[in-house]
């Protein structure tokens, strides 16, 4: 049974017995703290039109909506759309030719400089990324870069905390669209900057650990271009009904490697032209 790719809430009974099994597994994970086994094998092989790479995907979209109007039902708000798999090499090594997205909460935010608490996320890692804010909706279907230079109004360096609900992130790319792209925190920089003069795609990113270098990329590291990443995204979710509004924040996608948090790291990313951004992992059996 196949689920409608249209906008607006859509029920339960309406989506597919494994899509609602697959929700149910991954939302239980995250409720106790507990990873969950791999689950594309239930999506591929238990909805019917799953069978291949792109049947399974779709599927796996499906989950993540049924999830995410779950957590909206919770009075949880969606604030923007993070984007994975930007880098070549990991779309290779998943076997895949395009990246990924999931949606962004507001109660996913974490202050410039801010702290996490112990416990908050399962298996956290950190990533760098160029972050966008939109001032003009973009519904076109075929979005281009001068479409989305219009409707952007400013950029921000980023730190994505990105977890899996997944044991020992043993994930294909279904089990992490499932998983609303392996979605955890974010934190953003705290000053602005204008698109007017910068390229995006020549920025140079540099992230430490604890003091110690753990990660460096550069703007074309994110499949060319930030501004590339961001474009796929727009017409990918225009296509779906769902477009960019004005508003919303936009994580393009990783500059570098990610990188394990432990307790107690302190992560610093600095990106040219963009300024910094830190945050901080709060010690084992601090759970302020």
């Amino acid at each position: 049974m196949p689920v409608p790719n249209v906008p607006g809430h859509v029920p339960q009974d309406a989506f597919p017995a494994a899509v609602v099994k697959v929700a149910d597994a991954l939302a239980d994970a995250a409720r106790r703290g507990t990873p969950c086994p791999p689950v594309r094998g239930l999506l591929v092989d238990g909805v019917d039109g799953a069978d291949g790479a792109e049947g399974g995907i779709e599927a796996a979209y499906a989950v993540q909506r049924l999830n995410l109007q779950r957590e909206q039902a919770t009075g949880r708000r969606i604030v923007g759309r993070k984007i994975g798999l930007t880098s070549p090499a990991v779309q290779c090594q998943l076997g895949v030719d395009q990246p990924d997205f999931g949606a962004l909460f507001a109660d996913m935010a974490v202050p410039e400089g801010g702290e996490v608490p112990a416990g908050r996320l399962l298996q956290p890692k950190v990533e760098a990324e160029v972050a966008l804010v939109l001032g003009h909706d973009l519904p076109h279907r075929r979005c281009t870069v001068v479409d989305l230079l219009r409707a952007t109004d400013f950029a921000l360096p980023a730190l994505e905390i990105v977890d899996s609900r997944v044991r020992d992130w043993d994930i294909s790319i279904v089990d992490t669209v499932a998983d609303n792209a392996s979605s955890g925190l974010y934190v953003l920089g705290a000053s602005p900057v204008p698109l007017a003069g910068l390229n995006l795609r020549s920025v140079r990113m540099t992230m430490t650990r604890n003091g110690e270098t753990a990660s460096q990329g550069t703007g074309a590291d994110c499949l060319g271009s930030p501004l590339n990443a961001a474009v796929w995204l727009a017409s990918a979710l225009a296509e779906r009904g769902d477009p960019l509004r004005a508003g919303d924040l936009v994580l393009t996608g990783a500059l570098g490697p990610m990188v394990p948090a432990a307790p107690g790291d302190v992560f610093h990313a600095r990106i040219s032209d963009l300024g910094a951004v830190e945050v901080r992992f709060a010690a084992e059996g601090d759970h302020r």
